[in-house]
């Protein structure tokens, strides 16, 4: 099967720029009429109105990416900082420490055989929820084939456990600055709200993946005849080395007091956010303060610690790019006074006889999207200034179109067009085609999920 190719993220969008630019020219002007309701605006849904065109020339189009820079400034510091306090984090190893640890645990240990998975993944599955743990699961698959043939599964269990684990925790995120921050900063809802029902939203798709991965697992020990990797895997084996796991020291004390640091940010932050309203800049300062303290307790020098935050941040200069140029996109259509006719045009696609079926027509649209876009943040700064005012105009809560687009990227792990799907299993050397057959099952129960989930917001009036 040839590998489908698309162009990458900024080609796109400055592509869709180009678009909206020329779009300006021949799509009227429109505007719906708001209101201050219980402290937010919203849009009153039979206020559309004409109104007079702005077309948006070649200097607009070439002025939009800093402007969409500027209006992003405070979400694109964020994401800088938070790269380069994470890239801290994994200099000091502590976490690859965690792993082989946990590793080495399992020929000693049968309660530790039979946590293994349930407890990489949910380590995977947070690491997804909470700093948008994505490609950074790649190298882990080299740590992960080689722990579940010893385990007697297969290289698909050892992909899974970090690949899997990491982008459903992406796709169902409830702290993640980079898919559920943005998109809650483009569409006025206050930072990292909602963390209740996206906490249960996040442990029903990690408790679904586990018992899965567990059953396939448990199958492929006692028949592994039946994995669609079995050659492949009889021929790793034969090569198959565990010195690295059988001859690991143990975890020391700093890296277990650098992840004490780290789960205690976390709980921080969670109590900062519910309990006095913390926004990007509170956050942003207490990752400031972790990092510090992570620095110093891994006894990493001054120019260590300067470049891995450095290294860290320069990761994230691409994201950065994609939020503005995203973000320019919106200041083109605003500019040119087209997105309330863009959202009137949009609105009987999306209506229903229910706001459920209205949420989970948003969950089909933002999955067909994300076959085409798989940066989250770059999803989340293209869809969210449509779908936030038109979640208005159908009756549905910001926060339920927030979590629509989430659940958009639970294809990410089957599609043959996401980067890290493909980087993942040309390193684990399975074919892409025997890979989606295994996810198929899968999939199909993340879409009925994920219906489910879209549902009970609309019941419980969800804001």
């Amino acid at each position: 099967m040839s590998k489908l190719k698309f162009p990458n993220t900024f080609v796109l969008l400055f592509s869709l720029l180009a678009l909206i630019a020329l779009a300006t020219w021949v799509v009227p002007g429109g505007k719906y009429d708001t209101q201050v309701i219980d402290g937010k605006t919203v849009i009153l849904a039979d206020s559309f109105h004409t109104v007079a065109s702005n077309p948006q020339g070649p200097v607009a189009l070439m002025m939009a990416p800093i402007k969409g820079f500027v209006e992003a400034a405070l979400i694109i510091g964020f994401v800088l900082i938070v790269g380069g306090a994470f890239s801290v984090l994994q200099r000091t190893e502590a976490i690859d420490s965690m792993i082989k640890s946990v590793a080495k645990a399992h020929t000693h240990s049968a309660w530790v055989r039979v946590a293994i998975i349930p407890v990489f993944v949910t380590m995977f599955s947070l690491g997804g929820a909470t700093f948008g743990m994505a490609e950074e699961a790649i190298p882990f698959v080299l740590i992960f084939i080689p722990l579940a043939l010893a385990l007697k599964y297969d290289s698909i269990v050892g992909v899974a456990i970090p690949f899997v684990g990491s982008q459903i925790g992406f796709a169902t995120a409830f702290l993640n600055p980079f898919n559920v921050g943005v998109a809650q900063s483009i569409a006025g809802v206050p930072m990292f709200s909602g963390i209740g029902y996206r906490l249960i939203c996040w442990a029903i798709a990690t408790t679904l993946t586990i018992a899965f991965l567990m059953w396939y697992a448990a199958r492929i020990k006692r028949t592994p005849e039946l994995s669609p990797c079995f050659e492949m895997d009889q021929e790793k084996r034969k090569h198959l080395k565990t010195a690295d796991f059988e001859n690991f020291a143990g975890m020391t004390a700093r890296h277990k007091l650098v992840l004490s640091l780290f789960v205690a940010t976390l709980t921080v932050m969670i109590f900062g956010v519910v309990k006095f309203g913390w926004y990007i800049e509170e956050i942003a300062a207490l990752f400031l303060v972790m990092a510090i303290m992570v620095g110093l307790v891994g006894r990493l020098s001054a120019d260590e610690f300067v470049a891995s935050f450095m290294a860290g941040a320069k990761d994230l200069v691409s994201t950065a790019l994609v939020i503005a140029l995203a973000k320019a996109t919106v200041v083109l259509m605003r500019e040119g006074h087209i997105i309330d006719t863009m959202l009137h045009a949009l609105v009987p696609f999306v209506e229903s006889s229910s706001p459920i079926f209205s949420a989970q027509k948003m969950f089909l649209i933002q999955s067909v999207i994300n076959f085409f876009i798989h940066s989250g943040t770059g999803q989340a700064a293209l869809t969210m200034p449509i779908m936030a005012p038109l979640a208005d105009l159908v009756g549905v809560s910001r926060q339920t179109a927030i979590l629509a687009f989430q659940f958009g990227e639970l294809t990410t792990p089957v599609i043959p067009t996401s980067g890290i799907t493909v980087g993942v299993l040309a390193l684990a050397g399975i074919p892409w085609t025997k890979w989606a057959r295994w996810m198929i099952p899968l999939q199909l129960m993340y879409l009925l999920m994920a219906l489910v989930l879209l549902a009970i917001p609309s019941m419980i009036n969800w804001q």
